[in-house]
């Protein structure tokens, strides 16, 4: 794993990914950052600009199963994101962005991105709007979302399978009492399920509507 950026994300990363047992090689242009690693972590640091080619060697990019730049730029991310998938082949590729319009640009291009000002803003609506769909992820051509929806109580004790067929949805999976779980065709919705969905993008606004009535003919 190559970490670009040895800030507060990349340290927290380096750390967990550390402690599961993963090499960890961490870039930074300034070698004062990896003291805050500590003692405990036992991967590389190498000391570059995250998008320079012989930085990235150094780093072990060749054999590297996956990539995140998390540096407090956004061009420095998304360059060196585009070099380790393009140049270097790296499948699991993500850029951390603060400009979420840009973030929607390179979706779509085919490079995972996490805008921090979204993300942040997503978390708050999810608890000030709870009714809403939370937006969990978007495909990279921003069509197909997977989405934590609000149900109404109405449906409590109705398969989900009438769930999907009535409101146009795939209920991907379900966390019930912090336990995630496929539904079969003789799951029924319970009282504090939290349901997640596929839908179409453009089908939000009719399946956030269809999902806060009861079911037809109650």
């Amino acid at each position: 794993m190559v970490i670009m950026g040895c800030g507060r994300v990349g340290l927290t990363l380096a750390r967990q990914l550390d402690e599961w047992g993963h090499s960890v090689v961490v870039v930074d242009q300034n070698p004062e950052s990896f003291r805050r690693l500590g003692p405990s972590y036992r991967g590389e640091t190498v000391t570059g600009v995250g998008f320079d080619r012989d930085t990235l060697l150094e780093a072990g990019i060749e054999k590297a199963d996956a990539f995140a730049a998390v540096s407090s730029g956004d061009n420095s991310n998304i360059v060196a994101a585009r070099v380790a998938r393009e140049t270097f082949g790296v499948e699991n590729v993500v850029a951390r962005i603060y400009d979420p319009r840009r973030a929607e640009i390179y979706q779509r291009l085919g490079i995972p991105t996490v805008a921090t000002v979204r993300w942040t803003a997503d978390q708050m609506l999810r608890q000030l709007l709870p009714g809403a769909l939370n937006e969990d992820y978007r495909d990279p051509s921003g069509r197909v979302l997977l989405a934590q929806a609000h149900v109404n109580a109405g449906w409590i004790g109705h398969a989900y399978t009438r769930l999907e067929s009535e409101v146009g949805i795939r209920v991907a999976f379900v966390t019930r009492l912090g336990e995630g779980m496929l539904p079969t065709s003789h799951t029924v919705y319970q009282e504090g399920d939290l349901v997640h969905v596929l839908i179409n993008e453009a089908d939000t606004d009719r399946v956030e509507s269809e999902l806060a009535t009861s079911p037809t003919g109650l």
